[in-house]
């Protein structure tokens, strides 16, 4: 029997997530009954006209031209006259970026990184009706990988296939008990036993 679980979205609507063959968690939105709106570029550009979309078009080239300025700076090159010649106007800018999106060679170096929200583990009065009594004991598999030669820790649990990654400064024995001290304390914080 696959067991999965189900991710409560802000908009009160459900997300079932099951492993599959591997043991990777998906959502199947084949017959997801919730209506899912994509804007395709076909779909928006059948709201202008050929040449209006044609401008569109030259717009965004002009833009990659001159350097890809943010698209305020190009609409204030292209309304105070600073390029020379320029077949278009504000309105063809607009519409490119309604058709087209957003530059991402204008966006990119230019976006600033936020830092993601806190982490919060949750207690073990977040764990499922009946998981503790189903899965107390857990089994845990361990390996050590490599990625760029940087040895990680890994563990997984059988059960209730909850894995955890943790990078290693080196090999020895002592290190790796650490690491795996750290991960067994997890387990006995929500109740399980290893």
């Amino acid at each position: 029997m696959k067991t999965g679980f189900v991710v409560h979205k802000a908009d009160v609507s459900n997300r079932v997530f099951m492993p599959s063959k591997k043991g990777l968690y998906f959502s199947d939105v084949k017959n997801d009954t919730a209506n899912v709106m994509i804007n395709t570029v076909d779909s928006i550009k059948n709201k202008y006209t050929v040449k209006e979309y044609a401008n569109a078009r030259k717009a965004r080239s002009i833009q990659d031209i001159i350097g890809r300025p943010a698209t305020k700076d190009y609409i204030e090159y292209v309304e105070k006259g600073l390029i020379p010649n320029c077949p278009i106007i504000k309105q063809d800018i607009i519409r490119a970026e309604d058709i087209l999106g957003p530059n991402l060679g204008s966006l990119k170096g230019k976006t600033t990184f936020k830092t993601p929200g806190r982490v919060t583990i949750n207690t073990l009065d977040d764990l499922p009706d009946g998981m503790l009594e189903e899965h107390g004991n857990v089994t845990l598999t361990v390996d050590i990988m490599y990625i760029d030669k940087i040895p990680f820790i890994v563990t997984l649990s059988r059960a209730i296939r909850f894995g955890t990654i943790k990078m290693i400064k080196d090999e020895r024995k002592s290190t790796i008990i650490k690491s795996l001290e750290q991960v067994i304390n997890a387990y006995h914080g929500r109740g399980f036993k290893i």
